[in-house]
């Protein structure tokens, strides 16, 4: 095979992958589009008073932050700078850590004023749960992403893999800016 023929194969093989994650990201979507529905179904824009409102502003900073550090670290390696792609990507992977550490704070005094077995319980666990299940799974391809940078697996020109972690992890971050205002602020 020539070098043309080559490079057309693997620029097929990337739109299809990216036509992929594109497809998965809009197919959950659709979940955190039903949950945030149901939350404002079931408790219209009613929100229960002893809900943490500092912790929450605390873990949402901390997600946004962390989406500005992969995006650094996106762009560091596709311009080849090793450095400052793995020391993003760890910032980025502490940041999520303390975000899910966050989570479980405010969920140990949620059981306490609003527990899972009433209405208002069932829907923040069921909509914070689903969302720190995909912040672990972020965290976990993150973890993937360092561990492959530091052999140095990615360069300029194929850098597929740090491009479809952070786009998720993006993802992941824009649902808590949907999430966050309909548990904590509404009212």
């Amino acid at each position: 095979m020539n070098t043309a023929s080559l490079q057309h194969k693997r620029y097929s093989r990337l739109n299809i992958n990216r036509l992929g994650l594109w497809l998965f990201i809009l197919s959950e979507s659709g979940i955190f589009a039903a949950l945030l529905f149901t939350r404002f179904y079931l408790l219209g824009l009613e929100r229960a008073s002893d809900l943490n409102q500092t912790i929450g502003l605390i873990i949402t900073s901390i997600l946004l932050i962390s989406s500005l550090t992969a995006y650094r670290a996106e762009s560091a390696i596709a311009h080849e700078d090793r450095e400052t792609f793995l020391r993003s990507i760890l910032v980025t992977i502490l940041l999520g850590a303390a975000f899910l550490i966050g989570v479980g704070i405010e969920w140990s005094q949620a059981f306490v004023h609003f527990p899972p077995s009433g209405l208002f319980g069932t829907v923040f666990f069921t909509m914070t749960g689903m969302h720190a299940f995909h912040v672990l799974t972020g965290l976990i391809l993150l973890a993937l992403l360092y561990s492959n940078g530091r052999r140095e697996a990615y360069s300029v020109e194929d850098h597929w893999g740090p491009e479809a972690v952070v786009k998720y992890w993006h993802f992941v971050d824009v649902v808590w800016v949907f999430f966050y205002p309909a548990l904590y602020l509404v009212s």
